[in-house]
C-alpha cells in the first residue's frame, strides 16, 4: 500500500475519531488543569470559602465584595516562593491578583475540606 493511501487512512481515522470525542465531550465539563498553578487554583476554587475577621476588614477597606472572590482566583498567579507548602495540615498559598485599579496579593490557607482567606493587600508597583 502506498504511504499517500496510508496517510488517508490515518487522517480519516483521526477526524472520525475526533468527531466521535466531540459528540461524547459536548456539554460537559471537562477541563485540562495539569498545571501545577491551575491545580492549586482549582482545588481552592471547588472548596467552600470562609474569610477571617482580617480579610473581611481588608475587603471593606480596599472596597472589593468576598462574592469577587472566584473571579480573582481565576485570574490571579500562585506564587510559591512565598508559599509554604511543605506544611502537614493545611498549606499556605500567596497569591497575586489585580483588578481594574489595584494589584493585590491573597493568602489563602488551604485545608482538607474548607478555604480560609487570611488576608489580602493592595500592591503599588
Amino acid at each position: 500500500m502506498k504511504f499517500v493511501h496510508r496517510l488517508g487512512y490515518y487522517l480519516g481515522g483521526f477526524i472520525i475519531g475526533l468527531i466521535i470525542l466531540m459528540f461524547f465531550l459536548n456539554g460537559k465539563k471537562a477541563s485540562c488543569a495539569y498545571g501545577l498553578d491551575a491545580r492549586v487554583k482549582k482545588n481552592i476554587g471547588l472548596k467552600k470559602t470562609q474569610y477571617t475577621a482580617t480579610a473581611l476588614t481588608e475587603f471593606n477597606t480596599l472596597k472589593i465584595d468576598t462574592a469577587s472572590f472566584k473571579t480573582l482566583l481565576q485570574k490571579a498567579d500562585v506564587n510559591f516562593s512565598a508559599s509554604q507548602t511543605k506544611l502537614d495540615s493545611c498549606k499556605i498559598y500567596a497569591l497575586e491578583t489585580s483588578t481594574e485599579t489595584q494589584n493585590l496579593k491573597l493568602k489563602v490557607q488551604n485545608c482538607d475540606s474548607i478555604a480560609h482567606v487570611l488576608s489580602i493587600k493592595s500592591v503599588q508597583d
